[in-house]
């Protein structure tokens, strides 16, 4: 949690709570105690992938793998004023879109060690999946303070940090680039 503190500190403009080997019960205790952190420091929290701990949390963000949201009734989509997709594809983006999400992430776009051997998208995938849709596209996978000017220009919103946020010593000083791009 010491990490999360630190992440939180640098003020992003959220944070998605992504733990995909925990069980329920775990994972719920794991929000729990996130979102103390990210009330206490003014930052939305966005379950990841576990709607009844949102549910049971009282929070109205969530974000899906996409095969996990087309399980969703329009009901239980229609419980979250936040609703986001994991997409990798223009097509995907769509149906996202068409499923009631409010945003998406697009990704991989550059290389990342997440996605070892299987190539980034690039920046046309992304600038498609901008143009297909009219909710906003954050970028993820292999983005840096380096190429963050070339997602903007793309037509992405923002971008999502995983592994450099998590590694980088000085998560304030790593947001901090992205704020000055």
């Amino acid at each position: 949690m010491l990490r999360l503190k630190r992440i939180v500190k640098a003020s992003p403009r959220a944070v998605i709570l992504r733990e995909k080997d925990l069980s329920g019960e775990q994972y719920l205790s794991l929000a729990e105690s996130a979102l103390k952190i990210c009330r206490d420091g003014g930052v939305p929290l966005v379950i990841h992938g576990h709607p009844e701990t949102a549910g049971a949390l009282g929070l109205a963000a969530l974000h899906m793998p996409l095969p996990k949201l087309r399980e969703m009734t329009a009901d239980e989509r229609g419980q979250f004023k936040t609703l986001g997709a994991s997409c990798h594809s223009v097509s995907e983006a769509m149906e996202a879109q068409a499923l009631g999400c409010t945003y998406i992430t697009a990704g991989h776009v550059f290389d990342t060690d997440c996605k070892k051997g299987v190539p980034g998208r690039g920046l046309d995938f992304l600038r498609e999946t901008v143009r297909a849709v009219s909710i906003p596209v954050f970028a993820i996978g292999g983005i840096t303070a380096e190429n963050f000017s070339a997602v903007k220009a793309a037509g992405a919103r923002g971008a999502c940090l995983m592994s450099s946020l998590m590694l980088f010593p000085d998560p304030e000083g790593l947001l901090k680039e992205f704020q000055d791009d």
